[in-house]
């Protein structure tokens, strides 16, 4: 549902967007600091608007890199040390509720093959 919002809302966003660059069709001087051209400002509106998008999405595929690559130090960081707390046989808290849930499983084996031989 969250993801629709998004959706609807960028549509919109490049409806107005679009009226708005339809209505501006006059020629307009740009001045690019060495030298000056004469563009309709439908093209400026819209070049900005494409460049604004691709440095917003620049950004962010930069920031998602960090927070992978952040992820992925922090899981070997993680592996290594459960490693290291296994070689001094300290237990956390998952391996000793998964001990116990292997545990359970084997008596409860063992009681289901008691009552199969006491049943034979």
């Amino acid at each position: 549902m969250n993801g629709q919002v998004y959706v609807i809302l960028a549509i919109i966003f490049v409806i107005i967007i679009a009226v708005f660059a339809v209505i501006n069709v006059d020629p307009v001087t740009v001045n690019y600091l060495f030298w000056e051209t004469e563009s309709p400002l439908i093209l400026v509106i819209l070049f900005s608007v494409l460049m604004g998008g691709l440095i917003t999405a620049a950004v962010g595929a930069l920031r998602l890199y960090r927070a992978h690559h952040d992820v992925k130090k922090l899981s070997t960081e993680n592996e290594r040390l459960k490693k290291r707390m296994a070689a001094h046989g300290i237990m956390d808290e998952q391996n000793e509720e998964e001990n116990k849930k292997e545990t359970r499983k084997k008596l409860r084996q063992e009681a289901k093959q008691a009552q199969k031989a006491d049943k034979e």
